[in-house]
Parts: structure tokens; C-alpha cells; sequence
């Protein structure tokens, strides 16, 4: 299993439209995360970044191709048109990405 934690900014003013968005996630949505292998997917808040974790279950070696099918998902795209409004990318990311991936230093089971 692969633990990710990453983190964005929300624009100000925007944190109860986020949350309203996501109480009700689409079933495409769902149904292609779950599919990708992911689970215990999290969003996080605070003083206005957001913080996500999840885990990826799948085989290591496919993990790239899965993030990228989910990504090309038409419906993703449409979800990632609603959100990504509301966002605002941190300026540390790596090249290609909107989210930026953290690194995990402890964990404890």
C-alpha cells in the first residue's frame, strides 16, 4: 500500500461551496477513485489550504497509468471543471502537478 498526503490552496470565500460540492460526490467520481485503487481518501482544512490524503492499493508498478486513466475520465474532467475554481495550486508544485504531493516522515499502525 502507497499512503499520499498533498496539499492546495482555497481561494478565500470558497470553503462552504467546497464543502457542498463534496457531500454528495458524483457516483462516476466515486465509482473511477475506487476503481484507480484508491481508498480512505480524505480532504482536510485549515487557515485556508486544503490537505488530502489517501491510500493506493493497487500493483506499484501501475500506479502512474491508474492516476493517469482517472485523470482522463470524462467525468473527472467535468468534476475537476467544478473544483479547480475553487482552488489555488501551491507555487512549490512539481511541473504537471495541481496538487502538491508531500512527503510522508512517520507513520505509525
Amino acid at each position: 500500500m502507497k499512503r499520499l498526503g498533498m496539499t492546495l490552496g482555497l481561494r478565500p470565500g470558497c470553503l462552504d461551496e467546497y464543502r457542498r460540492i463534496h457531500v454528495k460526490l458524483w457516483p462516476e467520481i466515486e465509482g473511477a477513485i475506487h476503481t484507480a485503487g484508491l481508498q480512505n481518501f480524505s480532504i482536510y482544512h485549515h487557515d485556508g489550504m486544503l490537505f488530502s490524503y489517501f491510500e493506493y492499493v493497487g500493483p506499484e508498478e501501475e500506479f502512474a497509468s491508474r492516476m493517469q486513466v482517472l485523470a482522463d475520465a470524462p467525468r473527472m474532467r467535468e468534476w475537476w471543471a467544478v473544483t479547480e475554481p475553487l482552488q489555488v495550486p501551491r507555487t512549490d508544485r512539481q511541473p504537471g502537478e495541481w496538487w502538491t504531493t508531500m512527503e510522508e516522515v512517520f507513520h505509525l499502525d
